[in-house]
């Protein structure tokens, strides 16, 4: 079971995110985010990580720009979007994309992942009517698309305390989380990095048996 630890603000929290055994870090350009940074802060934090972790840089509806301005600046693995991008447009940079996919209905999901089918994962949200992630919301796990459409990130409304159960019942791949790792906006708790993911892993090795 893989982690990303996503809205990393600073360089201690990205390293105790590391530390704790996150596979992945998310960074945020979107200024409609309370945790979005600019690409000169992001590029310090990721000088300092290990060379295997995975760096996601985070976009809602960006211009090509705001992007290349971005990708310019900060070492990112792959890009993930939020918005209401279209495919032509995530393949632009040269780079993996994730796509995140508001959890609806059925026929919404199933249109969404057609026509992202180059994408390298999806990454499944709760539905918050003018969101874009991080409402700390969770939604019905049982309705996350669990057959042939490729990795499948689970987010929303995820913390310490429900993570495994959610891993249990939506069997995804990976799982994304922020606030529900958090202090307060912006500043992480690294009692509650370490909980979070010892019990992912745990619970994806339980999968697994």
């Amino acid at each position: 079971m893989q982690v990303k630890i996503c809205g990393i603000t600073n360089n201690e929290d990205a390293r105790a995110a590391v530390d704790a055994g996150a596979d992945a870090i998310g960074l945020i350009f979107y200024q409609g985010s309370a945790r979005c940074i600019d690409e000169r802060r992001a590029a310090k934090i990721v000088a300092q990580l290990p060379p295997y972790t995975s760096i996601n840089a985070l976009f809602v509806n960006p211009t090509e720009a705001e992007v290349w301005k971005v990708l310019s600046t900060v070492d990112v693995s792959q890009i993930q979007f939020h918005g209401e991008e279209s495919s032509s447009f995530c393949e632009r940079f040269g780079r993996p994309y994730i796509k995140s996919i508001p959890v609806v209905d059925t026929i919404g999901m199933r249109s969404l992942v057609a026509e992202h089918t180059n994408a390298r994962a999806y990454l499944f949200d709760t539905y918050v009517p003018g969101e874009h992630g991080g409402t700390g919301k969770t939604f019905d796990w049982t309705k996350m698309p669990q057959k042939n459409i490729g990795h499948r990130i689970l987010a929303g409304g995820l913390d310490t305390e429900n993570v495994a159960k959610a891993i249990k019942i939506a069997r995804p791949d990976a799982v994304d989380v922020s606030s529900g790792v958090e202090s307060q906006p912006r500043v992480k708790n690294h009692d509650k990095l370490e909980r979070f993911i010892a019990a992912a892993k745990r619970a994806g090795r339980d999968l697994a048996l």
